[in-house]
């Protein structure tokens, strides 16, 4: 399940027990009489209604989301316009709910807020109209509630995080995989596509990798992929993105890089690269393919096919050479020249 439809689900279900809650509240205020509270859990009720709604229509765009900030703002703003024009009894029981639902539908730090005004109204609240014992034992409770919470929003973030880290990172070298590659890349495309600027791509292979390995075994081979990775990280912009695919090959994401660009890059990574000297395996020197995005490319496949058809070319001019691809009908040249 990806990070928007599980927010989504969690945003639905969170909405929905809260209309549910909140409906029940309304209802019991109602046969009571509390007419007051009757029509501040009505009004919060069509808040969390709304909410589920506007979770609803906005289902693909969850992480960005900000009308949730809106509504929940509503519903505390409600709950502390309530707590000092009506003083109801029990109003903590109002907020306990609140402070968790804050940090379920909101992002940490807003819901820390939104939570922490909260508890501050009903502290204010509490010294006005109670005693100082029972004010320090409920505004404790409900701190101790709002930190717990807090606490476990952030390790769950934490640990979705690193488990994302993990998915898209190669162990060996720290670059990003093959399986973040043509996410990135297509929403690359899609971005220079809007925006009409050049986007660029680089793969470049270690020659020789097979007999390398065959000399210097599997952990020399690890040793120079790891060495190569940072010197490219060294000699990429900004902006730039790099990946580690297998048999000792790289690929390079180059956005706002023209022809021209990409040219003069492929040509200082071969350089550099064949003029170091490298750990356990002495010299080592790359074939590189490289390409720009032309007017017809507008899926991934484009652009990985025609830096693969370069990369060919330059291995079939021999060992330390680089090659750029044009896009349809036109031809190709020395990346360097």
């Amino acid at each position: 399940m990806t990070e928007t439809r599980l927010r989504t689900h969690t945003h639905l279900a969170g909405y929905t027990l809260a209309t549910l809650f909140i409906a029940s509240l309304a209802i019991q205020n109602l046969r009571y009489g509390f007419y007051d509270l009757f029509f501040l859990a009505s009004v919060m009720t069509l808040l969390t209604l709304g909410g589920a709604g506007y979770t609803f229509i906005c289902r693909r765009h969850q992480l960005s989301a900000k009308g949730h900030l809106l509504i929940l703002a509503g519903l505390n703003g409600s709950l502390i316009a309530a707590m000092f024009a009506l003083s109801p009894p029990g109003i903590s029981h109002w907020v306990m709910p609140m402070v968790v639902f804050n940090l379920l539908i909101l992002p940490l730090r807003q819901g820390l807020i939104l939570s922490l005004a909260l508890l501050l109204a009903l502290g204010g609240l509490l010294l006005a109209t109670d005693d100082l014992t029972r004010t320090i034992t409920v505004t404790t409770g409900v701190f101790a509630l709002t930190s717990v919470a807090a606490l476990y929003i952030w390790h769950y973030g934490h640990m979705a995080q690193s488990a994302e880290d993990l998915a898209i990172t190669d162990p060996v070298t720290g670059a990003h995989n093959a399986r973040f590659l043509d996410e990135t890349l297509q929403k690359e495309i899609s971005r220079s596509i809007a925006m009409n600027h050049c986007l660029s791509v680089l793969t470049l292979a270690v020659d020789y990798a097979d007999e390398m390995e065959d000399l210097h075994g599997k952990d020399g081979i690890q040793m120079l992929l790891k060495e190569l990775t940072q010197h490219l990280f060294g000699v990429i912009r900004a902006g730039d993105t790099l990946y580690t695919l297998e048999n000792g090959e790289f690929y390079l994401i180059l956005p706002f890089t023209s022809e021209e660009g990409v040219r003069v890059i492929a040509e200082r990574v071969r350089r550099t690269i064949a003029e170091a000297s490298w750990p356990v395996v002495g010299k080592v020197t790359v074939s590189i393919g490289c390409t720009t995005r032309a007017s017809e490319d507008r899926r991934t496949p484009d652009l990985h096919r025609r830096v693969r058809a370069a990369l060919h070319e330059a291995r079939k001019r021999g060992a330390d050479s680089a090659w750029y691809s044009k896009g349809e009908n036109s031809e190709g040249g020395e990346a360097g020249s």
